[in-house]
């Protein structure tokens, strides 16, 4: 196998060589799911974790698939195993399949599509980190259904490039006066010692990394509450953070045109990325699961 290597329906071949169907519900009607798995020192991040998200997902749009946690262990470490590197990003696809037409109602007896690609994990801009990222306040225009991770992200592409259009790395989302989250990202703020962050709804994604940060908060001597956010209200509390798997804790130091946190990541931030990397440090060790 070589580096270029990919599963697709139970074959390991080279990536140029794996294809799928044009009636693909997938490809037609975007019919599917998909998770990113961060990989450290060799080692899937949360890997439970987000196979429970997957199979949540599963449930939610009604696919039946078979695979057992052991039987996805096999083929991502077969996959990790064809890199030189050990910091890898995993994508995992499913959708229902290929039908004889294309029809908006299930059809009967088709074979869901399977796919996993792993990736060099993308080198963290070192400036972020000193500098932190600007953030636009945009009116969600989503589904109802954002806990369900759905390959159909047409609405994130469009408010994350409106993003892009301003400058800004990332578009906070707005329901009904209410900050959310990210349009690939979960939303935290800082109180004093206290993280607030919205309760888990149909209306945002139930992120790994999120609950990760919920987890590991008493370590850096910080306290958690899931209430609503007030979008007017961003600007007033101390500081603002976004997370995801791949991008981890991001300090949101612009906000539309406010400065936050007199423009540099604050302090709580600073506390709680220590405690981050080092659990992050014990995956890799493999003392951390």
């Amino acid at each position: 196998m070589t580096t270029s290597t990919v599963y697709l329906n139970g074959q390991y071949l080279p990536a140029e060589q794996a294809c799928v169907p044009v009636m693909d519900r997938g490809f037609l009607l975007g019919d599917g799911i998909y998770e990113v798995i961060p990989v450290y020192g060799g080692r899937p991040f949360r890997l439970s974790q987000h196979l429970r998200r997957l199979r949540n997902s599963l449930h939610e749009i009604r696919l039946e698939l078979d695979y057992s946690d052991e039987q996805w262990t096999e083929i991502l470490d077969r996959l990790i195993s064809c890199h030189d590197s050990t910091d890898l990003s995993v994508y995992l696809q499913v959708t229902r399949g290929s039908a004889a037409k294309r029809d908006h109602s299930f059809p009967n007896h088709i074979k869901p599509t399977v796919f996993v690609m792993v990736s060099p994990m993308p080198a963290h801009n070192p400036e972020l980190s000193y500098k932190g990222v600007h953030a636009v306040l945009l009116d969600d225009i989503r589904w109802q259904r954002c806990d369900i991770k759905a390959i159909t992200l047409l609405a994130n592409v469009l408010l994350r490039q409106r993003a892009n259009d301003r400058g800004a790395q990332e578009a906070i989302l707005v329901r009904d006066g209410l900050a959310l989250e990210g349009a690939a990202s979960n939303l935290f703020v800082v109180d004093g010692n206290t993280l607030v962050t919205a309760p888990k709804s149909r209306h945002l994604l139930p992120g790994i990394t999120r609950d990760l940060v919920i987890e590991l908060a008493p370590e850096a001597g910080l306290s958690v509450i899931e209430s609503n956010i007030a979008a007017q209200a961003l600007p007033d509390y101390d500081e603002i953070w976004l997370t995801s798997s791949t991008k981890e804790i991001m300090a949101v130091t612009r906000l539309d045109d406010m400065t936050i946190s007199n423009g540099k990541p604050g302090p709580v931030w600073k506390k709680m990325m220590q405690v981050y990397q080092d659990f992050k440090r014990a995956l890799s060790q493999g003392t951390q699961a």
